[in-house]
């Protein structure tokens, strides 16, 4: 029997990236749970038959035997959502921000935001594979981490952890995504006219995912500076990341603490020194893709990490998080 999988929020981008997924899961089938009344129905060729939508209610969903819900919405609409489907015994994939942070005054503070489920963030693990694999399994409200944070902290953590940063010199992390990334919901910053032949900064200094990478990397806020930039492709990350290096004499030493951290790991691929992914190498894939460069003479150093904000960034990376927390081969249908 097929695990049977909630997708909530399936209208938006990482929702119909969820549906692709979980559609060529060999253990998975995906079901449409809708939450909202007003919804319009989907728009069908004649002869189709669409999939069969049912609604959020936890007794409902309980009911017909779906054991995990992916919620690809907004944080506030999670923190409604999800408590009464854990009370039921349906573990929760959390695509949003509502459960990341650990405290109520650290999402207020990032969110601008108040939080009305404090008592579960204790309960949430934070779905970063390469980093708490361990944890995953016995999770039942597993927070997806977000689409930058996944790339900076895949691109620092190892570094960090080695203490080959110079962290008094300060680590900047210059990061591009596409407007996919924005969601689907209409607004004028992400229309048309104003994304295209353009390119602008925003949430700067105060971007939410910012604790993200500081909850997970090691880094402290004076040492981290981060800027999201919107560039006029559909879908796509590209972090470009500066710092300087304490006792490192070569790339070749930056690249073996890479090597080491990711050698077994299927969805993180390291680039030969001096040689650099792009967005292209990583469109529609959960691939995490790092690439060095070194320079000797004043010990700077610049990481580039690619990935696809839908896929590592959301929705391939949640199918990861649901794979190890059912016992299925942790590359069923990403690869």
């Amino acid at each position: 029997m097929a695990l049977l999988a909630g997708v909530v929020g399936f209208r938006g981008y990482s929702g119909v990236e969820l549906q692709k997924i979980l559609a060529r899961h060999q253990y998975a089938a995906p079901v449409l749970l809708e939450h909202r009344a007003d919804s319009a129905p989907e728009i069908l060729p004649l002869g189709h038959q669409g999939h069969q939508v049912l609604s959020t209610q936890a007794d409902e969903v309980a009911a017909a035997g779906i054991g995990v819900v992916f919620l690809a919405t907004p944080p506030e609409v999670s923190m409604t959502l999800a408590p009464p489907l854990l009370e039921r015994g349906v573990k929760v994939i959390d695509l949003s921000g509502a459960f990341r942070l650990k405290t109520v005054e650290r999402y207020q503070q990032w969110y601008k935001e108040d939080h009305s489920q404090a008592q579960w963030l204790a309960d949430a693990v934070y779905g970063l594979p390469e980093f708490y694999r361990d944890a995953i399994p016995g999770a039942r409200l597993l927070s997806n981490p977000g689409c930058y944070p996944t790339a900076a902290n895949l691109a620092l953590r190892p570094l960090i952890t080695a203490g080959v940063i110079d962290r008094s010199a300060g680590v900047v992390c210059d990061a591009k995504s596409g407007v996919s990334g924005a969601g689907r919901k209409p607004s004028l910053k992400t229309s048309f006219c104003e994304v295209t032949e353009n390119f602008s900064a925003y949430s700067i200094l105060n971007h939410r995912h910012v604790p993200e990478v500081l909850m997970n990397s090691g880094l402290e806020e004076r040492e981290f500076s981060f800027t999201a930039q919107l560039i006029p492709i559909d879908r796509g990350i590209l972090e470009t990341i500066y710092f300087r290096t304490q006792n490192i004499k070569s790339g070749a030493e930056l690249l073996d603490i890479y090597l080491a951290a990711y050698a077994k790991e299927p969805f993180v691929r390291i680039y030969p020194e001096g040689h650099l992914s792009d967005l292209r190498r990583v469109a529609r894939t959960n691939f995490c893709d790092l690439g060095i460069r070194f320079d000797a003479a004043t010990g700077r150093a610049v990481v580039v990490a690619c990935i696809d904000n839908l896929v590592k960034g959301a929705a391939g990376q949640a199918v990861q998080n649901m794979n190890l927390m059912f016992g299925f081969i942790e590359t069923e249908g990403l690869l």
